[in-house]
């Protein structure tokens, strides 16, 4: 059993990296339409049997839960406390694999969430990991749940590599193309725009923006 988890912050805290390119309203906009978009994804995938969210944000979560996700609600530590918590709430035993996905990857389709699910052997100790372009990790695989510790944040496809090689489990990398793009800089939203991947909801709000010149 794949249970897939998604961390997202509250609404005013959410990509403040994007302000200088588009207003507040906008952005919190763009979170849950994220969200939204990756939720369905998810979704749609063969192999995920479970989907929920953490966050500390009523808005995201009333959003998430009409989406089909389980809620997880608890105060903001940080985001690898908050996915640490969610794999002792979600998978106390450790049993099963455990998926990480950063809500910002709207872009993200199904067929390369089951690519990265199909990577490496079942029956293996190990993770799988789904980089971003600029040396992130945009989804982590587990198996089972809790191999690793998380390192999500700046560099962290190194980090979780040598983490594994620590624990003396499996690694592997599977570069994929929907996953490759996290919205977190203004240059990001570009270059999402210029894939033909998924994100139907959050592409119509940025073309709505565009065209009203924000």
């Amino acid at each position: 059993m794949t249970t897939a988890l998604i961390p997202v912050k509250r609404l005013e805290e959410s990509k403040s990296r994007l302000l200088s390119a588009i207003p507040d309203a906008t952005r919190q906009a763009l979170t849950l339409a994220m969200l939204e978009d990756l939720i369905e994804a998810l979704d749609a995938a063969a192999g995920i049997e479970r989907i929920a969210v953490t966050t500390p944000d009523p808005t995201v979560a009333e959003r998430a839960s009409a989406a089909g996700a389980e809620i997880l609600m608890r105060p903001e530590p940080g985001l690898n406390g908050a996915l640490q918590d969610g794999i002792e709430r979600l998978v106390p035993r450790r049993e099963g694999e455990l998926l990480v996905v950063l809500g910002d990857v709207a872009g993200a389709l199904a067929r390369d969430f089951e690519r990265l699910l199909d990577a490496g052997t079942p029956s293996e100790r190990g993770i799988c990991l789904a980089p971003s372009s600029d040396g992130g990790t945009s989804a982590l695989l587990h198996r089972p749940a809790g191999v690793i510790p998380c390192s999500f944040g700046r560099d962290s496809a190194r980090r979780h590599r040598e983490a594994a090689a620590e624990a003396g489990v499996a690694y592997h990398e599977v570069p994929l193309p929907s996953l490759a793009i996290d919205l977190d800089q203004p240059e990001d939203l570009e270059a999402f725009l210029a894939t033909e991947g998924g994100g139907t909801r959050t592409r119509a709000l940025l073309d709505a923006t565009s065209r009203e010149g924000v």
